[in-house]
């Protein structure tokens, strides 16, 4: 089957369409699909029903725990635009129902659609599975050539990080929600360990989770990075001042003692399994071993120490 007109579900999907330079047959996107910039002019069929610019994290996480205790979805499907689209693929995800549409939205797009398209589903959990769904949509597109392209230069960075040897290897702990307190899972311990550190509390390949103040205390980490999923570097400074810069308890923990604290763009790099998570192995290579990668090149406001 040709594929002349997709629709896509999931950010990092849009971002490697773009990067496969098949832009031209993107017909629909998500309200998250903001990268490449120009992604955000194309029409969108999935929406969420929670503002999260307007509300504080823990309101976010009492909204989202209510919608999924009530069996009612986090996103809308715009039936009118994904009839426009009338795709003849849809990529989807079945990683995270928080984080990006889920089965439901694809159930009810095909009971809407006329012609049923493909239904690809990426759903990778650690790194190299992100470079493997970079192969398995390639085929799809009958980019195979430009796939093996993208993922060899994207396993050179990883390489080139991987290949550097450290004397010591820094305790890191990575928070992926700071109200309440989550892991961070999935390929995020996976890319602390490629960048020189060692992982607390999570495990690769493991969904994220509530944890409580003793396990972080218990994890006496020597750097702290906040990653609040979906949250840029500024949305996160600006979260941690209201909610931990003045806890008493926070500021006893050791890597706060010794200010090695840092918010990252985890919007960009760390929450969503896409090709540029490997830019945040980068950062995080930055952050943990700072004098050894000082030429390494990443985007501007991509992390800031929090002292």
């Amino acid at each position: 089957m040709t594929i002349n007109r997709i629709v896509s579900f999931l950010p990092s999907a849009t971002e490697l369409l773009y990067e496969f330079g098949v832009q031209d047959k993107i017909y629909g996107v998500t309200h998250e699909c903001k990268f490449p910039t120009e992604a955000i002019s194309k029409p969108q069929v999935i929406n969420s029903v929670i503002d999260s610019d307007k509300l504080s994290s823990n309101e976010i996480n009492t909204q989202t725990c209510q919608l999924l205790n009530e069996g009612k979805d986090i996103f809308i499907l715009n039936e009118k635009n994904l009839k426009d689209a009338n795709p003849d693929l849809i990529i989807s995800q079945e990683t995270c129902e928080v984080c990006a549409a889920y089965t439901n939205q694809i159930s009810k797009a095909l009971q809407i659609l006329d012609k049923k398209p493909i239904i690809h589903s990426m759903d990778p959990h650690n790194v190299s599975e992100i470079l493997d769904s970079v192969i398995k949509l390639g085929k799809i597109l009958e980019k195979d050539s430009k796939a093996k392209m993208i993922s060899d230069l994207l396993k050179k960075r990883i390489q080139k990080i991987q290949n550097v040897r450290h004397s010591n290897i820094p305790k890191i702990l990575a928070i992926e929600w700071i109200d309440p307190f989550f892991t961070a899972g999935h390929w995020v311990p996976e890319m602390i360990e490629i960048a020189g550190g060692k992982n607390m509390i999570s495990n690769t390949g493991e969904h994220s989770r509530r944890m409580d103040f003793d396990e972080i205390t218990e994890s006496d980490a020597d750097i702290i990075i906040l990653m609040p999923c979906g949250f840029d570097t500024k949305r996160t400074i600006s979260e941690y001042k209201n909610i931990l810069e003045k806890n008493d308890r926070w500021n006893k923990l050791r890597a706060v003692e010794n200010k090695a604290v840092f918010a990252v763009d985890a919007n960009s790099f760390f929450s969503k399994p896409s090709i540029r998570t490997i830019e945040g192995i980068e950062i995080l290579a930055k952050i943990i071993h700072q004098e050894k990668f000082e030429e390494v090149n990443v985007s501007e406001n991509s992390f800031a120490s929090l002292y």
